[in-house]
């Protein structure tokens, strides 16, 4: 029950494998001795606290308009979108003032007054701290009703 192989068949098949392990070895020591690639650190999630009545989804849209977006990747002070590179700390600043045009569903009224951005370098993570004033607010009555 001995399979049969002839002595060049088999030196054949020695040289691929001795090949393969070669090949499989030298990439990985060029890729273990390669220099570090800084692939910057994408944006991977925003995340909303302080908000009672304006819904998250409104907050988190806005800060998005700012460049903190899926696909956006910071690169050490520097955010860069699929369009543009920005400062972060301009990207910040704008979406602090972009964070507080989030109106209640339904209404123009916009109750936050304040808005803090942070962003981990590390993770890609965006935390939105916002404050909720209705004090502050000015509202409109303009009803039209039945009489």
């Amino acid at each position: 029950m001995f399979i049969k192989i002839r002595r060049d068949t088999l030196i054949i098949l020695l040289l691929a494998f001795m090949l393969i392990v070669c090949g499989r070895l030298i990439t990985y020591v060029a890729f273990a001795s390669s220099e570090d690639i800084n692939d910057g650190t994408p944006i991977s999630g925003i995340i909303v606290k302080g908000n009672d009545i304006v819904p998250v989804d409104s907050i988190r849209a806005n800060v998005m308009q700012a460049g903190f977006r899926d696909g956006s990747v910071i690169y050490g002070d520097v955010l860069k979108t699929s369009k543009r590179e920005v400062s972060l700390q301009d990207a910040i600043q704008t979406a602090q003032e972009f964070a507080t045009w989030s109106t209640v569903p339904g209404t123009s009224i916009e109750p936050i007054t304040a808005a803090d951005v942070q962003v981990d370098r590390n993770t890609g993570v965006v935390t939105v701290t916002v404050i909720e004033d209705f004090s502050s607010v000015e509202f409109e009555n303009s009803t039209k009703g039945v009489t």
